[in-house]
């Protein structure tokens, strides 16, 4: 059965939800709270749950610290990914210090092709060149987060892939070709500006979204 990415995506507001919940010291939550704290209906919370397997009991709901590690063990959270950050300008910079990642993720190399910026100390390592990216990958980096320029996107993603990366959080704006098997996640500011321009002209279609 094929996952909506949608549904991931809200996989990741229920957890945070729930651990909030398991913060106050709540023990005990339902689809309809859920639902509530996230924006969507409870059918829509019990969908997204029915994908991967049937929690909570009729009548009683979700056991809150039950229901988080079970969301985990979906995402992929029970476990510590390695990172690398190729393209060491102001974003990737700004990323490299970050202090956000949490204990699922960790930041383990920095790359980039300027002879000026290799060797320069960042967060516990020191920026190298992107001609390591294949003994430094292998058995030690997942997921990579692209930061490079527009025009140099697609011949970084193809070092990467050659390395052996497993996923990659793409920061340019442009859409790389890649392996199937090598899933990648967009991250375009300029496009959410661009929603954002037209749902706040358009503040029917963005009711209609949410609903």
């Amino acid at each position: 059965m094929k996952v909506p990415s949608a549904a991931i995506s809200r996989l990741i507001t229920y957890l945070r939800i729930l651990e909030e919940l398991e913060a106050r010291g709540v023990h005990r939550t339902s689809s309809e709270q859920l639902a509530e704290e996230a924006q969507v209906t409870a059918f829509q919370v019990r969908k997204d749950l029915s994908y991967f397997g049937s929690y909570g009991t009729r009548g009683v709901g979700y056991t809150v610290p039950v229901l988080k590690r079970e969301l985990r063990h979906i995402l992929g959270l029970n476990r510590r990914w390695g990172l690398c950050i190729v393209g060491m300008g102001r974003l990737g910079s700004a990323l490299a210090d970050y202090p956000g990642f949490g204990e699922s993720f960790e930041l383990r190399g920095f790359f980039d092709v300027d002879p000026e910026k290799v060797g320069r100390p960042v967060r516990g390592g020191v920026i190298e060149p992107v001609d390591l990216l294949p003994q430094r990958v292998p058995g030690r980096i997942e997921i990579a987060l692209l930061t490079v320029p527009r025009e140099a996107a697609q011949e970084a993603a193809d070092l990467l892939v050659a390395a052996g990366i497993k996923g990659i959080l793409n920061f340019a704006p442009v859409v790389l070709e890649v392996p199937k098997e090598v899933p990648v996640e967009n991250v375009d500011f300029l496009a959410g500006l661009t929603r954002l321009s037209f749902f706040i002209l358009n503040p029917k279609w963005g009711e209609e979204m949410m609903g």
